[in-house]
């Protein structure tokens, strides 16, 4: 049964289907990044608020917007679907808690029709514009903050009558219509892994915005409003097993389901220039401040991710539950959770830290996710700079202990070298990459030639104490191995 609108009453009665009317949904939400997160998270968020109250979120449908060539395939899935699609909530036991999500009942794609894009974004129903466009789709320096004026696209999105073809550009020219029009800005809600994600949207579309008109950078700064926020729910990549199963299990045949964890968590600031969906009455945490929880997930759940990674790799494993089922490599994550990363975070109301190190050891180990170790190493240039590096520093100032921390850092050295300890080749999946493997080949000769990179690490080198940690670790990977390293670490 090929899932569409047409289909939708034959779903088998484990399945559940939306209870809604898609047809009397008006879009409010432009959400730019559909992959399999935003799919697993905001958009089943917006699917359970339509389920229960739907005469209050009807007016919070959403448009997905594809900006990158690759976004393509998800047009043409969206398009044959009718923006419908399958969520498998994954437990351990092997149980699935299946659903049809209707949050979703359009789908632009940028590169053919950027007007048609800029149109939605600037009509005065879209009250919210969000974001899962990956850590690095923020075009800023980890170290320095700095909005990277010489990106190649952002130049020319910049030119005089040029069509957007970036997140900024386009963007930004429908804020430039709405205040034409005399329309109050949207909001721009970022739902990436970075630590004050609001702040960070604030700073570069404001930075993009004043480099092509000063006057409407003033009018969003005075005017639209960037809530910062907390997302969690680990989704792997689908795979065709997870197509082929839903098949099996259901009869449904859906071109790109998406395969997730049971456990969810949404913290955001309320904050809001139009209204917003009622996200509390779904169990979203709406709160003043993000803050405590952001670091919390950030360096606890993200950082422990890294941590896990690249040992795990260079010990032969490939799927991270095998990894996180290793006692050897839990103990690893606890003590690395324990010792240096919570203590530089802040009071999380309502959270008990020492169940939720627990619980993410628990969710790593959990078979049925099948997440590889591949994909939390790639683009880890994205990544360590904006988890681990904060703790590091956080503890360099404070006289806490870095040997963990700088040792996760050796360990993505030593796999960024593109060889395993079995001799064989690492495709390393990173923008940096033909810049930090040679780096990484040259530490036989100069054991900091890696963190010598002050783009990513800024001025750590400079410091002793982590520089020792770092070299002891990298040493040690190099004569010992991974495994022998880790073991050493605990002892």
């Amino acid at each position: 049964m090929k899932l569409s609108t047409a289909t939708l009453d034959q779903l088998p009665s484990d399945v559940d289907a939306p209870s809604y009317d898609r047809s009397a949904i008006t879009t409010g939400i432009v959400h730019v990044g559909v992959g399999g997160f935003h799919r697993a998270h905001q958009a089943m968020y917006v699917d359970r608020l339509l389920r229960t109250d739907f005469e209050s979120a009807a007016r919070w449908g959403i448009c997905g917007v594809g900006v990158l060539p690759g976004d393509r395939r998800m047009k043409d899935v969206m398009d044959a679907q009718d923006c419908l699609y399958t969520l498998a909530l994954r437990h351990s036991d092997g149980s699935w808690d299946t659903s049809v999500i209707g949050s979703i009942t359009e789908y632009l794609f940028a590169p053919d029709d950027p007007e048609a894009v800029i149109e939605k974004l600037a009509h005065e129903d879209t009250r919210i514009v969000s974001l899962t466009v990956t850590e690095g789709g923020y075009n800023f320096s980890a170290t320095t903050g700095e909005f990277d004026a010489e990106n190649p696209a952002v130049r020319a999105d910049l030119e005089p009558g040029s069509v957007p073809t970036t997140t900024f550009g386009l963007v930004c020219e429908a804020l430039s219509r709405r205040k034409d029009r005399g329309l109050a800005p949207f909001t721009i809600m970022s739902c990436d892994n970075i630590e004050g994600n609001g702040h960070i949207a604030r700073s570069t579309f404001t930075a993009f915005a004043a480099l092509k008109d000063p006057d409407l950078a003033h009018w969003i700064t005075e005017n639209a409003q960037f809530p910062n926020s907390m997302v969690d729910r680990i989704t792997p990549v689908t795979t065709p097993d997870v197509v082929e199963q839903l098949a099996s299990r259901y009869g449904i045949d859906d071109q790109w389901p998406v395969a997730a964890e049971p456990f969810t968590q949404w913290a955001l600031e309320d904050r809001f220039t139009l209204g917003r969906p009622r996200f509390e009455d779904v169990g979203v945490q709406v709160v003043d401040d993000v803050t405590p929880y952001e670091l919390m997930k950030l360096r606890l759940l993200n950082a422990s991710h890294q941590a896990l990674c690249y040992v795990g790799y260079l010990s032969g494993y490939r799927l991270v539950h095998d990894v996180a089922q290793d006692p050897l490599f839990a103990d690893f994550l606890l003590r690395y959770m324990d010792e240096e990363a919570t203590p530089t975070l802040q009071p999380v109301p309502g959270i008990d830290l020492a169940d939720y190190k627990k619980t993410l050891i628990e969710r790593f180990s959990n078979p049925e996710i099948r997440d590889t170790v591949a994909r939390l190493c790639a683009e880890s240039s994205d990544r360590i700079p904006k988890w681990l590096v904060p703790v590091i520093r956080s503890n360099l100032e404070s006289g806490g202990p870095v040997a963990l921390s700088a040792a996760v850092v050796a360990s993505w050295a030593r796999y960024a070298e593109g060889v395993d300890e079995q001799g064989e080749p690492i495709e390393i999946v990173d923008r940096l990459k033909d810049t930090l493997t040679p780096l990484a080949r040259r530490q036989g000769e100069d054991r900091t030639a890696f963190v010598q990179n002050r783009e990513l690490f800024g001025n750590l080198v400079d410091d002793g104490r982590f520089v020792d940690a770092y070299v002891s670790a990298l040493d040690s990977l190099h004569a010992r191995g991974a495994r022998a390293t880790v073991q050493d670490l605990l002892a």
